[in-house]
């Protein structure tokens, strides 16, 4: 999640908003691929804070661009872009995925392995590491990382929980260098 405070507020208003209609679902999924958007076309972030290119014409592109959009979105985008906030536009969709996440009572965890999970292993370190960060579930996103030799690496938020081997054996030879 950022640090955004900018981005914090815009996106609780939306949440609060979102969840009032009972479209947090929807719009969270339209915001991750507005997200994907910019993140793929940095051009278009750097034309929308262009001071040089009139307001007018930057509505009218994110209009066109996100047509299909829920009306609360291009709401949001044009308010983002009227108080030239719109470089916020990435910080502000994880900020709304956090306050959905904490509504469900779900986090995002990495989990690093030296090859891809089972179904069944991601829903024991869902059910294990959830209540260990007083969630009720994980969203894992599960990222192959060979260096690890064996064993897994966890990330959730600012939290690591390393039970890899490469780490027990690091511990293990802090260990003997330092006796």
């Amino acid at each position: 999640m950022s640090k955004s405070i900018v981005a914090n507020r815009y996106a609780e208003a939306l949440f609060e908003l979102a969840t009032e209609k009972g479209q947090t679902s929807v719009i969270q999924d339209e915001l991750l691929e507005i997200k994907k958007a910019f993140q793929a076309n940095p051009d278009l972030g750097e034309l929308l804070e262009n001071p040089r290119f009139p307001l007018a014409k930057k509505k009218e592109l994110l209009a066109t661009l996100f047509k299909d959009a829920n009306s609360l979105i291009q709401d949001t985008l044009f308010v983002l872009l009227e108080k030239k906030r719109i470089n916020e536009i990435i910080n502000f969709v994880d900020e709304f995925r956090g306050f959905v996440n904490d509504a469900a009572g779900i986090a995002d965890a990495d989990v690093y392995s030296t090859r891809p999970l089972t179904d069944s292993e991601s829903a024991a370190i869902s059910s294990t590491f959830a209540r260990k960060v007083g969630k009720q579930s994980l969203r894992i996103n599960n990222i192959i990382d060979p260096t690890l030799i064996g064993g897994i690496r966890l990330q959730i938020g600012n939290r690591i929980f390393d039970n890899s081997l490469v780490n027990k054996l690091e511990r293990l030879k802090r260990d003997m260098i330092g006796s």
